[in-house]
């Protein structure tokens, strides 16, 4: 499990990246999900979503897995989940207030501004951006994220590089950094574990490396009970 200083020193609050199993062993989506919500229930309920690459925020608690790709929470014992194998967990807390967001953020989710709305959703609740600490997980960086012409009208162009097949190379990471300094949030404040999900094997699960039967990772935030 991958943690972030800056969110790790911040009084009650529980976060983590996960990473593959190392004992070998395999296990199914909902197994994964069983097995992680047990490992955390001394702190709290571990909330999941119906990921759909969208700009939905959902506001904690809930029952189910609703259709959404951000959520927000204000209370203990609720805790965040994203499930990711590429795309970009990112972790939003807000110390002052006791408050989280959660964002799982692929490159559809990305144009459609979805870290943006997550954090917006926190202001429009009472944050000031200035308070807001954020951490950007393990995703699939621009080394290994090749995409297609079709892709340029989604970003500016300072978020590609040219790829050595003559594709381009998206940055997920950059252009969600961006997104949340436009919101008001201080570049100073966002942190983030900055592994590519393709390139390291040994750690990370990847749909691009593996396909449609890769694992997923859960990433979770919130305040403990």
């Amino acid at each position: 499990m991958a943690t972030v200083p800056e969110l790790a020193a911040i009084p009650g609050l529980v976060h983590g990246f996960e990473q593959r199993r190392t004992d070998g062993g395999a296990e199914t989506r909902e197994a994964g999900r069983a097995r992680m919500a047990a490992s955390l229930a001394a702190s709290g309920r571990l909330l999941l979503l119906e990921q759909v690459h969208g700009c939905a925020v959902q506001t904690a608690p809930w029952s189910g897995r609703p259709e959404a790709d951000a959520a927000v929470a204000d209370g203990p014992g609720l805790l965040l989940g994203i499930e990711t194998a590429d795309c970009l967990p990112v972790l939003i807390v807000d110390p002052r207030r006791r408050a989280v967001a959660a964002v799982h953020a692929g490159w559809r989710g990305t144009a459609a501004g979805v870290a943006r709305a997550a954090a917006g959703a926190l202001v429009s609740t009472g944050s000031d951006p200035g308070d807001l600490l954020v951490a950007l997980g393990p995703g699939i960086g621009p080394c290994c994220y090749e995409v297609g012409d079709e892709l340029r009208s989604a970003f500016a162009p300072e978020f590609f590089r040219p790829g050595p097949r003559g594709r381009p190379h998206l940055d997920v990471r950059a252009a969600n950094r961006r997104q949340l300094e436009g919101t008001g949030l201080r570049p100073d404040r966002i942190h983030g574990v900055d592994h590519c999900t393709h390139c390291r094997s040994d750690l990370y699960h990847s749909y691009r490396r593996e396909g449609k039967g890769a694992g997923r990772m859960i990433n979770f935030v919130g305040f403990a009970n």
